[in-house]
């Protein structure tokens, strides 16, 4: 039950995060016998690849701060797919076009 309730938090603190960094569309999808490598996929769209980079920092400083394990991320240097991983929850942040593109929503749901 603890371990639920951590992820649960990891989720809303991540989601709450986005929303208030201005990422937009933002969608949490449990993928719990889906996926092995986590629980649940966070989709955002950034509004640039400057609002992308910016707000994958931003999001690895607040969870940092809030108690939050990062295990890595990925994509930094083009910005227009980045991949944040927390464990239980991975945070993919990509511009409006590679989300079109892309479709994971599709993917997982």
């Amino acid at each position: 039950m603890r371990e639920r309730n951590v992820e649960q938090n990891l989720v809303e603190f991540l989601t709450k995060t986005l929303d208030d960094l201005k990422a937009q569309d933002i969608l949490a999808i449990d993928v719990k016998g889906k996926s092995s490598i986590t629980d649940t996929m966070i989709l955002a769209t950034g509004t640039s690849s400057r609002h992308v980079a910016s707000t994958a920092e931003r999001l690895i400083t607040e969870a940092k701060q809030a108690g939050f394990e990062v295990f890595g991320d990925e994509g930094k240097a083009v910005a227009d797919w980045i991949v944040v991983d927390f464990g239980k929850a991975m945070v993919h942040l990509l511009q409006s076009d590679s989300r079109e593109m892309y479709q994971l929503e599709k993917l997982w749901a």
